[in-house]
């Protein structure tokens, strides 16, 4: 069994901002991800970061990982399966077979992509059914595309896939978009781009590959030949295996207090996977960095806030 101060799950803006500052502090520490930047590494444009002009999701989050690498943290591509409470901290089972035991844990895994459940998405997954725009994106240069969904993600994958695919039909069930407007504007400025509203998708067709997606709209069902089909329709919190743990709310987000305590002494949890709103990867690099701070904080034998108690933080 390896040994750590601190382990984190989640290799997102979270959970990389909380390896950054818990090396920093002289904690060894490990990162268990399945993948290396989380929600933002699905993001092609970011110009709302401060400091960073512009950057593409990948290359922030790599700038992230890298950081905390020159301070220490070691970074493993591996998912977790178990977490189990012990006498001295916390021992982990991850999916290659390995355990490891952490004095402290910081959650910081962040949510998964929502399915449309629909008649072959499942058949069609990676054979033009994807999830990911800024990774499967350049595999559908000059076809025909539909993008699913009408949020931030939605408009992101349709302002790339624009300048990569011929057409890209955008399928909203809703008259309106929930994303920012300054996208909904590049979206609506674009000729390559066919919104399809007040629809839903009934089912994805195809032979070997995709080769159309059958749409009820208001004026009846629709069958749009396209090549590939980008689910963007939002995430969800998979936090079951961590419920004995930790306190959860009606949606599953980790209950954390304003040091991202969890119920349960010793871990801690940050950024999406939380109750924090607005999930946006400013926020969640700082809770991540808050988390790791008061993880410090304990496993010094003090109060995760310290110095703050005094001052009507503590809750």
């Amino acid at each position: 069994m390896k040994n750590y101060d601190v382990i984190i799950v989640g290799a997102g803006a979270a959970g990389l901002s909380a390896a950054l500052y818990s090396t920093r502090r002289k904690l060894s520490t490990l990162v268990l991800s399945r993948d290396l930047g989380g929600q933002t590494a699905t993001t092609m444009d970011i110009e709302n970061y401060p400091g960073v002009d512009f950057s593409t999701g990948p290359d922030l989050m790599s700038r992230f990982a890298k950081q905390a690498q020159k301070f220490g943290a070691e970074i493993r591509l591996e998912g977790v399966t178990k977490i189990d409470k012990a006498e001295n901290g916390f021992v982990l089972l991850g999916e290659l077979g390995e355990e490891y035991h952490a004095k402290a844990l910081i959650l910081a895994f962040g949510k998964s992509h929502r399915h449309l459940d629909v008649p072959g998405e499942t058949e069609f997954m990676n054979k033009g059914v994807v999830y990911c725009a800024t990774c499967d994106a350049p595999l559908f240069e000059g076809k025909t595309v539909a993008v699913v969904g009408g949020g931030n993600s939605a408009m992101d994958a349709v302002i790339l896939l624009s300048k990569i695919a011929s057409k890209i039909y955008l399928i909203h069930r809703r008259n309106e978009f929930r994303a920012e407007e300054i996208l909904i504007d590049r979206v609506k400025a674009d000729s390559k781009i066919e919104l399809v509203l007040n629809s839903t998708v009934q089912e994805i067709k195809g032979d070997q590959f995709v080769n159309a997606v059958r749409v009820i709209t208001p004026t009846g069902p629709k069958e749009l030949p396209v090549e590939g089909v980008f689910v963007e329709v939002g995430q969800q919190i998979f936090t079951d295996f961590v419920k004995d743990l930790v306190q959860l709310n009606d949606a599953g987000e980790i209950m954390v207090d304003n040091f991202n305590q969890t119920s349960c002494s010793g871990l801690f949890a940050a950024g999406d996977v939380t109750i924090v709103p607005f999930k946006q990867t400013v926020i969640s690099a700082g809770e991540g960095a808050k988390a790791a701070l008061a993880a410090y904080n304990y496993l010094q034998g003090r109060h995760p806030g310290d110095r703050f108690a005094d001052q009507g933080y503590i809750k």
